[in-house]
């Protein structure tokens, strides 16, 4: 730490400076009040001050007051050799951290920087927490009946241990969740890990979660930490956990149970201390019923559910969502934010949102982009949602010049219109239209739909 000693007895100083410096502190000297002011605006790295009351000219509850004003971060002993209570209580009610008396004891002296140190700390942590938890409340804009609840249920079960299995339809907000329970819990301060289950290939989840060997397969060039290595200490979100395979199943199975991993291509357990979150669009139930999910793991994950709304059943929280995002995107774009006139509104407010929340924010920064001037109105929002897309059908009809030109502009305008329902899953837009994803892949590429 950096450590300031303002007294104006050199013996005190030079007592100070070795016992500090011992402990391999980085330590100034000060010999008085107006000497110890400029030091600190001159070196904002200072952390403790050790300051003597009685010194010429201005005493040091004089300038106590001074430092807390001008570095309220800085922890302040004070010093004496004339010490009472009442000069104590006094040093204290203007914000010193701790008093101590002359002769200055080397192990009180040590016990109080570490003190002072882990004030710091726990201070910069709460900072740190309480800018999370005000993105994250942020980001979570409603205040309807639904969303109320699923906030009630997160303050219950994000201070215990108990793992999460968080429902919903996609695009509902089902990370902001698992954000908020990992905030409010006693893991706040380790790592939030995030995993997409269905992003990752079925040959490389085990080594994305679990890690991997140098050498363990082709192209494993290096040692690489998994997931539960990486938030150890912290919260692992599996999200989409019901794409999982069932061997990578029974291994996440095997982690919850002995709480170690072990590495692809690896031979030794490594501890890991990880709270587990879990998100899911499928009916998990019913899978682990029909045999496509493991029952076992399915009852360890779901020890407390917590159901997402969709944004079809929070109707009154829309045109506040759609209003907060305007300003979000306006402002990431340098620009004024457009308001939504009121049969706007009420317009955004009878849709249905089958994307949810993601769609809706698709929507308003289309707005932004694409409306001129401050008001948005319907005629602006029709032409911008999906069905503009199915509008432009009735064109391929006049403009395309040979049935093959027709073939692909409709099917192209198709897989557009069914990939922005989708908010552009391509997973799901393929489930939706039974077909394999590697062949929509393939005509997305033909048709440069990205």
């Amino acid at each position: 730490m950096k450590i300031l000693v303002v007294d104006d007895e050199e013996a005190i100083r030079d007592s100070l400076d070795l016992v500090l410096r011992f402990e391999h502190h980085d330590v100034s000297l000060a010999k008085d009040g107006q000497e110890g002011l400029k030091a600190l605006a001159e070196d904002p790295g200072l952390e403790v001050v050790f300051l003597d009351i009685k010194m010429p000219g201005r005493d040091g509850l004089e300038v106590l007051g001074d430092i807390r004003e001008q570095r309220p971060d800085v922890a302040v002993v004070m010093i004496s050799g004339h010490g009472t209570i009442e000069t104590a209580l006094e040093a204290t009610r203007r914000g010193a951290f701790d008093f101590l008396e002359k002769p200055l004891d080397r192990d009180r002296v040590l016990l109080t920087v570490r003190n002072a140190f882990q004030m710091r700390k726990l201070e910069g942590e709460n900072a740190q927490l309480r800018k999370r938890l005000s993105a994250t409340s942020s980001e979570m804009v409603g205040t309807s009946a639904p969303l109320e609840a699923v906030r009630g249920m997160v303050a219950k079960v994000a201070p215990t241990p108990a793992r999460v299995l968080i429902m919903g339809e996609n695009g509902s907000g089902k990370e902001l969740v698992a954000r908020l329970v990992h905030d409010l819990s006693d893991r706040a301060g380790g790592p939030f890990v995030d995993v997409n289950c269905a992003a990752i290939p079925k040959d490389l989840l085990e080594s994305e979660l679990f890690g991997h060997e140098k050498g363990a397969f082709t192209g494993a060039t290096e040692q690489r930490k998994g997931k539960f290595e990486q938030a150890d200490g912290g919260t692992l979100f599996l999200d989409e956990v019901g794409d999982m395979s069932l061997d990578a199943q029974a291994k996440v199975l095997r982690v919850i149970e002995e709480q170690r991993v072990q590495r692809v291509g690896g031979s030794e357990p490594i501890p890991v201390d990880v709270r587990l979150v879990a998100a899911t669009n499928k009916d998990l139930k019913k899978e682990s019923d029909e045999g496509t999910f493991r029952e076992d793991l399915y009852y360890r994950l779901a020890v407390v559910p917590v159901v997402v709304p969709p944004l079809r059943e929070r109707a009154g929280d829309v045109a506040v969502l759609a209003q907060t995002f305007l300003q979000q995107v306006a402002e990431k774009m340098g620009r004024e934010a457009p308001e939504l006139s009121e049969p706007a509104r009420k317009w955004l407010e009878r849709q249905e949102w089958p994307g949810n929340v993601r769609q809706l924010r698709n929507v308003m920064e289309r707005c932004v982009i694409l409306v001129d001037g401050p008001k948005i109105e319907v005629k602006d929002l029709e032409g911008l949602t999906s069905a503009s897309t199915a509008a432009a059908a009735p064109d391929v009809f006049r403009t395309a010049q040979s049935f093959e030109e027709f073939k692909n502009e409709s099917e192209r305008l198709f897989l557009q219109m069914r990939l922005q329902d989708n908010d552009w899953n391509v997973k799901r837009t393929a489930e939706s239209l039974a077909m394999q994803r590697s062949n929509l892949y393939k005509k997305m590429d033909r048709y440069g739909l990205k």
